[in-house]
């Protein structure tokens, strides 16, 4: 049965951009030490899983989602460099040399995108990203590789993985984040509320909603309903066509060149020679 490998692009970026040398530029002069670090991420994550088609989603940063509209909250105070932005704007072009699909739309971030892959592809899906609110999509059919030291290491993350690390099921992880909350989102959660109680909460109840139905925080209920929302990945995000699609590296290595990122083309090029 084919898979399907889903990256969340944005995550990756931001690994790659804070892991190399941020001097590093490609021929007009321009940032490219994310460029150069997640076409590095994209080999190794090819030659990891030999996957029968790629899958990278972005975040759409110039766009809010409905979830800043409902929090305004939602993810303030992020500041991004202005040499991360420029590279972000110029990496799905870069994925798409290589022959991968790419999902981005505004109104979406890249977690939806990997929700929707997720649930259109019938086969086995790696979903890389260093997120654990990806821990939601996890099955029987679909795997978190949660990059450690760069992405030379991954760690494999299923069922039985979410409940040692979250102590719920995959399905609960929505619950889980709206009781706990999740500072990096700006997502404030039930007052009191950590880790411990909050899985101790759903083992109990078995979902945010069954709590909140037995009286449990009344005065927030329509809060945590909207947080149990926000933290929920779009599993209806616009997809491209899922299609079982080689690498192109003759084309992604041709593509390099036009940057001047030598070293990625090099590398490139070892592989398409080797291909052909």
């Amino acid at each position: 049965m084919s898979n399907l490998l889903a990256i969340d692009g944005d995550s990756l970026a931001h690994r790659a951009y804070h892991g190399l040398p941020k001097q590093m530029r490609d021929g007009a002069g321009r940032p490219a030490n994310a460029l150069v670090g997640f076409a590095g991420f994209l080999m190794r994550l090819w030659d990891a899983e030999r996957p029968d088609a790629v899958l990278v989603g972005w975040d759409s940063l110039e766009t809010p989602t409905y979830r800043h509209t409902a929090l305004p909250a939602y993810q303030s105070g992020r500041e991004f460099e202005d040499a991360i932005v420029e590279q972000l704007a110029r990496l799905p072009e870069l994925v798409e040399s290589f022959g991968f699909l790419v999902g981005k739309s505004p109104g979406y971030e890249a977690d939806d995108f990997l929700a929707a892959a997720a649930a259109t592809w019938t086969g086995p899906v790696f979903v890389a990203t260093s997120d654990r609110d990806a821990f939601q999509l996890v099955s029987d059919r679909v795997t978190i590789l949660q990059p450690v030291k760069g992405v030379s290491e991954l760690a494999r993350v299923g069922p039985a993985g979410v409940r040692e690390r979250y102590g719920v099921e995959p399905s609960q992880v929505p619950d889980f984040i709206a009781l706990r909350g999740d500072p990096s989102d700006k997502i404030p959660g039930a007052p009191g509320i950590g880790p411990k109680k909050a899985a101790e909460l759903i083992a109990q109840y078995g979902s945010l909603e069954a709590a909140l139905a037995d009286g449990r925080f009344p005065a927030i209920a329509d809060e945590l309903r909207l947080y149990r929302s926000i933290a929920t990945m779009d599993p209806t995000a616009p997809l491209p066509e899922l299609v079982p699609a080689p690498p192109d590296w003759r084309r992604a290595e041709a593509h390099a060149r036009e940057l001047g990122l030598n070293g990625v083309a090099t590398r490139l090029a070892e592989r398409s020679a080797g291909s052909s």
